[in-house]
């Protein structure tokens, strides 16, 4: 590269593998005149490169320009004259590299693709489409839960639970914790942990009057545990919303013509609803560690789902009715036929999930893709198929070899 020094054009490079910032006497010699009376002492006098040991005899400090379309970038770095070095112009090294945050290594794909390292990106796209995916998704950062940060909480849109009953509850709304084994204590006392430090529950205190208990359960897939408290008595003597559920394979059709594909789902969907006060009272667990309250609205509460859709439906109308984007509860897909309006979908989708404070689960996400998994099924334009991993007990039970 070339620079501007003293008003004049010089040979520059940026050399990761020098450890110092060097000029050699003879350029200087050859270049600039009164150079001498510029020099600094310099307390190393001896340096080692690959053609062998040479001399300094001191630093000079140079003012540097390095021409850039965004407008001239000026360094000042002190370089070592070299006697016997052999180099045409300056050569920056990494102690000045350091201090001016230069990275020749700097890939913008690479750095944003360690950013969302947690997300699945189509392998197939080109380095054009994934730049400016990328840089999309960090425009929009903080719809995502990345790692370890905390849950969102959706702005003003808590949920309240209506009873048919009256005072005082019925005594099947008032249950002790169930038996549990050991491995069962182990798993409910991490989820309550859990819980506790997302803030989605809180412990009953000592002086607290608590009307209602519910019991919890651990249930299992594919390995994984999941607590849910046993709502089905509150279920039976909470008044119902009939909010419409959209039907999978209705919603599925809109794809037939999908050509770059999104999936997303909300980070514990449900427990990003907060619930108003006179309703958490009416969902307090029991366990041998104690009791809680959930503060968000919980797992297993019958109308949980049709809040969340209404929630999403509202937020989303437009991009719904405009067709490119499906909802189902706290999964959403986002697709289109060109790669330039798939990047502003997204872009327009995730703008809306910031205000509200709802967050994604970026380890749940897809980009890019052409065909993928969504909502049971194996979506691919105009193909639409059942997950297989969904029927492959049916399809690997033994065929019936008798009458019974």
């Amino acid at each position: 590269m070339t620079v501007c020094i003293d008003n004049a054009q010089h040979p520059f490079i940026i050399d990761s593998g020098a450890h110092f910032s060097i000029v050699a006497r003879n350029y200087l010699e050859n270049h600039f005149s009164n150079w001498e009376n510029q020099l600094f002492p310099t307390k190393a006098k001896n340096f080692s490169s690959a053609s062998g040991n040479m001399t300094s005899i001191g630093t000079i400090i140079k003012a540097i320009i390095i021409p850039h379309r965004k407008g001239n970038i000026r360094l000042n770095p002190e370089f070592v004259v070299l006697d016997d070095a052999h180099i045409q112009g300056f050569l920056l090294g990494t102690d000045y590299q350091r201090i001016y945050g230069i990275d020749i290594y700097n890939n913008p794909i690479e750095e944003l693709m360690n950013e969302f390292r947690e997300g699945q990106f189509c392998t197939t796209l080109t380095s054009k489409q994934k730049l400016s995916l990328l840089k999309m998704l960090r425009k929009n950062r903080p719809a995502f839960a990345i790692g370890e940060e905390p849950l969102g909480k959706i702005r003003v849109h808590d949920i309240e639970l209506y009873l048919d009953g009256e005072r005082p509850y019925p005594p099947m709304l008032r249950r002790p914790p169930y038996p549990e084994i050991l491995v069962t204590r182990k798993k409910i006392e991490k989820h309550i942990n859990e819980l506790l430090n997302m803030d989605v529950i809180r412990k009953i205190g000592h002086n607290e009057i608590v009307e209602m208990t519910t019991p919890v359960l651990i249930t299992w897939n594919d390995g994984k545990s999941r607590m849910c408290g046993d709502f089905r008595a509150l279920n039976n003597y909470t008044k119902a919303d009939r909010y419409p559920i959209p039907r999978i394979p209705h919603a599925l059709d809109k794809l037939e013509k999908a050509r770059y594909i999104t999936k997303m789902d909300c980070t514990k969907g449900f427990c990003q609803n907060g619930v108003k006060p006179n309703s958490m009272k009416l969902l307090i667990i029991i366990c041998h560690m104690g009791i809680y309250e959930y503060t968000r609205m919980p797992f297993g509460i019958k109308n949980a789902p049709a809040h969340f859709q209404r929630m999403m439906d509202t937020t989303f109308q437009e991009e719904i009715l405009e067709g490119s984007m499906v909802v189902y509860i706290d999964d959403i897909i986002i697709y289109s036929e060109t790669w330039e309006d798939y990047v502003q979908y997204i872009d327009r989708v995730l703008s809306k999930y910031i205000p509200i404070n709802l967050k994604i689960s970026l380890k749940k996400c897809n980009f890019g893709q052409q065909e993928l998994l969504a909502l049971g099924h194996k979506v691919a334009g105009l193909s639409l198929e059942i997950d297989q991993n969904k029927v492959a007990a049916v399809l690997q039970k033994p065929v019936p070899r008798n009458i019974k």
